[in-house]
């Protein structure tokens, strides 16, 4: 939740209504408090909040401004104990939502696996659309740790399913090359700093490589990359079984983990994140021929225009010089 809210935020999102003033504890202003709170980041966030810390001290400041008591007060609330149990109780009865069921997280994790994980993998991403899930369910969300717990276990189980699916498309003469971009085979210029220090360094450490300055030599460099890409015969349904999130996810996993580390992964993850590695690095590669030829075609214009007019300055020195003496001459026949 965000920490900073301005007064028309404060009003629009923490202002009481008369029908949730009601159903406030009377008496102890601990737990008026602490329910008023609470009432108003559920229908924020969701979620009840775990403690004191989750609210915005400003927010908390406008609540209890509303109610007449002193904000320091809600350190008394017990939010986790009986108390604060049968007060959620309360407000749950009050939202129409319930707690999530066994048979309720099962539903999340299909719905997860189907409509949710195939295109995003990224964890801040899967807890919001369980929230959002479990509001559209008038369900009470799971703790955190057991959100996390069913989303690394949807991502795992997915991952495996498209490891798989992946390694099957892949020819085995394909797979056989893959292995060989792994292998320290050419003579290194510069060492790779994630490898041992052989004296030699794998072809995959070389596609990772960037273009290097401007130059014919630069362009044979980067168009023999696209060989070695193009020698793979990576089948079209490579990019269309990867989402373009994953395929960058992938890609810039290998660009992190050394090649001996890329060769201990069981097969259908090496081979998947060798093929996402090798089609994003393909574009990449293309789109930087492109700039490099493009820079080339700069410098050599360049080139010329300053050869041309450094021909003309000389052409114009040479008819300055020419004219002077014509106007000496003719002064001197006067």
């Amino acid at each position: 939740m965000q920490r900073h809210w301005n007064d028309h935020e404060l009003a629009l999102h923490w202002s009481l209504a008369t029908d949730e003033l009601a159903v406030l504890p009377p008496g102890e202003p601990s737990s008026r408090l602490g329910v008023a709170a609470s009432l108003k980041f559920f229908q924020l966030e969701g979620r009840f909040p775990s403690s004191v810390k989750d609210l915005p001290p400003v927010a908390l400041d406008y609540v209890a401004k509303q109610l007449d008591i002193d904000p320091a007060l809600v350190t008394a609330y017990d939010w986790q104990g009986r108390t604060g149990t049968r007060y959620r109780g309360r407000l749950r009865t009050f939202l129409g939502v319930r707690p999530a069921t066994v048979a309720d997280v099962k539903a999340l994790e299909t719905w997860l696996r189907q409509d949710i994980v195939p295109w995003d993998h990224e964890p801040r991403h899967l807890q919001a659309a369980v929230l959002g899930w479990c509001r559209d369910h008038h369900i009470e969300p799971p703790t955190d740790g057991r959100i996390d717990r069913v989303v690394r276990s949807v991502v795992r189980a997915h991952e495996a399913d498209l490891f798989t699916k992946i390694a099957t498309i892949l020819t085995p003469r394909t797979r056989t090359a893959m292995d060989a971009l792994l292998e320290a085979s050419l003579p290194a210029e510069e060492e790779d700093p994630s490898d041992p220090p052989t004296g030699r360094q794998t072809p995959l450490s070389v596609l990772k490589g960037d273009p290097g300055r401007v130059g014919l030599k630069s362009v044979l460099q980067e168009l023999e990359k696209l060989r070695q890409i193009e020698a793979l015969q990576l089948p079209a349904a490579v990019g269309t079984a990867l989402p373009p999130n994953l395929l960058r996810m992938y890609r810039l996993r290998v660009a992190a983990e050394p090649p001996r580390e890329v060769r201990q992964h069981p097969d259908p993850i090496r081979y998947t994140l060798l093929a996402a590695f090798c089609w994003q690095r393909r574009h990449e590669i293309i789109d930087g021929l492109v700039d490099l030829l493009i820079q080339i075609v700069h410098r050599i214009t360049v080139r010329a225009e300053k050869k041309v007019v450094q021909e003309l300055l000389g052409d114009l020195q040479k008819v300055r010089g020419k004219t002077t003496l014509l106007f000496k001459m003719a002064e001197a026949a006067v």
